[in-house]
């Protein structure tokens, strides 16, 4: 039965979920990584572009960011840096639009392209130097690594060998309901840029009329992530690409780790019997960490969540 207990404490002076999920969101800085970027050409003739932070492994992590988040994010770099300190190359990928370029299509990111993160695996493995590939991922980065892991469990390359996510939306309807209007309006406004962007590209296809008056995330996924991506609507969308259904098939050591205060997830973001059905899917709810948080000594920069993926993914416990 892969329920693991937890060890993680939040410091004192961040005592709720909505501190530990902001205070290290907009205060963190994470210093000592250096990227090369790569733009890679998609096989629908659109880009991704990648982040490469390499120090001579056969080993490599694939970090897949948060929702409008990007490489630069201080959780995406804290965990560069502790597996490269590891010994371990890292590859942050860029979703589409959020390397700070719109991308080419009609079409952008969303919380189900798993097809990009398979497009990025294989692309890593063309370099021919990994023969061990972990992969982690933040919120929506999670529900992708998940959801990729789980659909054909049998294209996963042999060189994926674990996997460790976090503070991840398993059921998209529920966390959209339940995220509060005060952190829907933040990602609003960033969604709005882009799809202004969008819209110079794609005039007659993006209608931003009334864009303010949408004040929760099912009604921006009815108007907009729905119809740009091929899905009916907000209730299609979310029941396809939710990844706890597809939890039961994934077929190597994965640990998924969501705060029980995370103030972004509904009650069905905590797969338990998913987890005792599944022996290669381990569940870890601590108590307290937020959202992207889990921040243990947040003046002294220590993360519960770099720990423990080193210690899921490179000790295999």
């Amino acid at each position: 039965m892969p329920l693991l207990p937890s060890s993680h404490k939040a410091p004192f002076y961040l005592f709720n979920g909505h501190l530990q999920t902001i205070v290290p969101s907009l205060f963190r800085q994470v210093a000592g990584v250096q990227y090369q970027r790569e733009r890679v050409v998609t096989p629908d003739e659109d880009f991704i572009d990648i982040d490469w932070s390499a120090v001579g492994s056969d080993a490599l992590l694939i970090l897949s960011h948060g929702l409008e988040g990007d490489t630069a994010r201080p959780y995406i770099m804290g965990m560069v840096k502790a597996f490269n300190g590891q010994g371990v190359d890292a590859l942050a990928w860029n979703y589409r639009s959020c390397s700070g370029e719109p991308n080419k299509l009609l079409r952008s990111y969303h919380l189900g392209a798993s097809d990009d993160l398979d497009f990025v695996v294989h692309h890593a493995l063309r370099q021919n130097r990994y023969s061990h590939i972990y992969l982690t991922g933040f919120s929506a980065g999670g529900n992708i690594t998940l959801k990729y892991l789980g659909e054909n469990p049998e294209q996963v390359p042999p060189q994926v060998r674990r996997a460790a996510v976090f503070s991840t939306p398993v059921d998209l309807k529920g966390s959209a309901q339940k995220i509060s209007k005060v952190y829907t309006r933040r990602f609003m406004k960033s969604l709005k840029l882009k799809l202004e962007q969008k819209k110079k590209l794609y005039a007659d296809e993006v209608n931003l009329s009334d864009y303010n008056v949408l004040w929760s995330f099912p009604e921006f996924d009815n108007r907009y992530t729905a119809p740009l991506h091929s899905f009916r609507d907000a209730e299609d969308y979310y029941a396809r690409v939710s990844s706890r259904q597809f939890i039961r098939n994934i077929k190597i050591p994965t640990l998924l780790v969501n705060a029980k205060n995370d103030p972004f997830l509904s009650a069905g973001c905590y797969p338990v019997q998913e987890a005792n059905d599944n022996p290669k899917f381990y569940l870890e709810m601590p108590e307290q960490g937020g959202h992207v948080g889990f921040a243990e000594d947040f003046r002294g920069d220590s993360y519960y969540s770099e720990k423990r993926a080193v210690m899921f993914l490179l000790e295999g416990k």
